[in-house]
């Protein structure tokens, strides 16, 4: 006889399963959400000079560090309270951020999404902010700024947020958080001033490319990955605990369809614009497009049809090269990373039409899709044209402020100097690129010419003297030519990487659609002095390797050298050699 046992399920049973499943799923999409500053970190690096690369690093991972515990400490309470008093609710101890486990993972959740507003900065103010400013900005940022604006969208214990009291929706931070980073952004760079060079005396741009685009787009793969836990995350409580029913879950679906779709509509949106422009899709417009439509559908991905998103991810696509232009040609600020039209103005522009598409009927305006266009409603607009007004000011005059008195210390920019030599040595005492042109072939290898050799013209190499064999080569020949020198007994050598013009036509290159004239080609010197050695010799390795049969391989020169110290032992002429 078989006995069975009847497991009692209980109320509390079913609450603690509920919490756990929600806290398992908010943990997940918070930690996804923290991995988006690797994607920031690559972006910024592929998008800024290979001098300030290191610079970018450091900052996108100081923003962290110093941001989590001014959270922590501050930022969280000041939303909290700030919130409490504009929404009639009720305060709360500064540091308040909750007393249980699901509370506390809410407040890291909170977090990331602060830490992503104060991310977005940092790309603007590429190559001449001062470290100290930026990070003194950061804290300042995290403890005041960003709450203050969450507190009047999202925090309000015990009351509502004024923003959305008044029908203000924002659900996953187009505004609040994207709108919040991209403002800031812009205004530090009008703040900051243009870089050196970029814009010249009548008023014409200098196109500075950034060092990498492979990082550039492989940043923008990882946001976009990122990003499904920002929206599809925002719907944060899977199983309601008290009635063990779907609670945000009922509709995430639609959110993560629409994130997906407003992705693929940026990128785009961004190809068209760019096609019609320039003639060329923009590669670099294409990742910016793909961020542009996801920040489009940032702050209504919760309110708005499938078609909403196309059509909302395409336009926020659309509008990124048109402002970049208007942005960096009209105002003549120096946005490095196209913060304000990827962030700023694509965040401002979901928030503003969404009632075109939204899925909730007649009550906030119908929609072009789900209820025609003659049942919309004006009252539909006007909280958001409100809300993204008061937060535009608040960011405006809080960033213009600190950056101000920044500047008016002379603590906001680096000076000539440092910027010209870059920000990775003169900020961290650090060369990102150390080996920059590192050979594919270690040549370490001994002579290849013994002592005892019995030289055919039965003279000494060189007529006894000390030659330099200087040779301009590809950059990409450094392996095949170091091997050919060892080879022939050569193996000592300087390698210094130039840029130089000569018999190789000009070529010419487009960053963010502008073309620009590269007749300044990227070349290798070699320097190589022999003593034993024929430099004739020397000369015929060096053409081996770095011979292409194309224009532009380079030219050899040999020269007598006067006289020769070795600094160690103090041996001279073809001793020291």
């Amino acid at each position: 006889m078989v006995e069975t046992t009847v497991l009692e399920v209980t109320a509390a049973d079913l609450e603690q399963l509920a919490t756990g499943m929600n806290l398992m799923w908010a943990l997940t999409v918070t930690f996804l959400i923290f991995f988006m500053h690797a994607g920031f970190a690559m972006l910024e690096a592929g998008q800024v000079r290979s001098k300030n690369v290191a610079n970018q690093l450091t900052k996108n991972m100081l923003t962290w560090a110093i941001g989590i515990f001014v959270f922590f400490v501050i930022g969280m309470g000041i939303s909290n309270n700030v919130g409490a008093v504009l929404g009639g609710g009720e305060s709360t101890p500064l540091t308040m951020f909750g007393e249980g486990s699901f509370d506390w993972a809410m407040w890291l959740f909170s977090a990331v999404f602060a830490m992503t507003a104060a991310t977005i900065v940092s790309g603007a103010v590429a190559g001449r902010a001062k470290l100290r400013a930026y990070v003194t900005y950061t804290f300042l940022l995290a403890a005041v700024i960003y709450p203050v604006v969450a507190a009047m969208v999202w925090y309000a214990p015990g009351g509502e947020p004024i923003l959305a009291s008044l029908g203000f929706a924002d659900f996953a931070g187009g505004m609040v958080v994207h709108g919040v980073g991209g403002i800031a952004g812009l205004t530090a760079a009008w703040i900051l001033g243009s870089r050196i060079d970029k814009y010249n005396e009548d008023g014409s741009i200098n196109i500075i490319p950034g060092h990498s685009m492979t990082f550039a787009v492989l940043g923008t793969l990882i946001l976009c990955f990122g990003w499904f836990g920002f929206n599809v995350g925002t719907a944060a409580t899977v199983i309601n605990p008290e009635t063990f029913e779907l609670a945000d879950f009922d509709y995430v679906g639609s959110v993560a369809m629409v994130t997906a779709l407003g992705m693929g509509l940026g990128a785009l949106g961004a190809s068209t614009v760019s096609l019609v422009m320039n003639g060329k899709v923009d590669t670099l417009y294409v990742a910016n497009g793909m961020l542009a439509g996801l920040v489009g559908v940032t702050g209504p991905t919760d309110l708005i049809t499938p078609m909403g998103a196309i059509a909302i991810g395409f336009i926020a696509g659309a509008q990124l090269p048109i402002v970049f232009k208007f942005v960096e040609q009209r105002l003549k600020i120096d946005d490095v990373c196209a913060v304000f039209p990827v962030h700023g103005s694509a965040g401002m522009l979901g928030l503003l039409i969404y009632p075109l598409w939204s899925i909730e009927g007649t009550a906030i305006g119908g929609g072009l899709v789900a209820g025609g266009i003659l049942s919309i409603e004006a009252s539909a607009f006007a909280p958001q044209f409100i809300g993204v007004a008061v937060i535009t000011v608040w960011t405006v005059l809080a960033t213009a402020a600190i950056w101000g008195a920044f500047r008016a210390v002379g603590q906001a920019r680096v000076t000539p100097e440092h910027e010209r030599d870059g920000l990775d040595v003169a900020e961290h005492g650090v060369d990102t690129y150390p080996e920059f042109g590192k050979p594919d072939l270690a040549a370490d290898g001994g002579r290849a010419v013994s002592d005892d050799v019995i030289r055919a013209d039965g003279g000494e190499p060189n007529d006894g003297q000390i030659k330099m064999v200087t040779a301009i080569v590809r950059p990409d020949r450094l392996g095949a030519v170091k091997k050919a020198l060892a080879e022939a007994g050569a193996p000592s050598l300087t390698v210094t990487n130039v840029s130089g013009r000569g018999s190789q036509p000009a070529k010419k290159g487009q960053w963010r659609g502008e073309e620009y004239t590269v007749d300044l080609h990227q070349k290798v010197k070699i320097e190589c002095v022999v003593a034993d050695i024929p430099a004739d010799e020397v000369v015929d390795a060096i053409r081996k390797g770095a011979n292409t049969g194309e224009p532009g391989d380079g030219k050899i020169f040999v020269t007598p050298v006067e006289r020769a110290v070795q600094i160690r032992t103090g041996k001279t002429d073809t001793d020291a050699v």
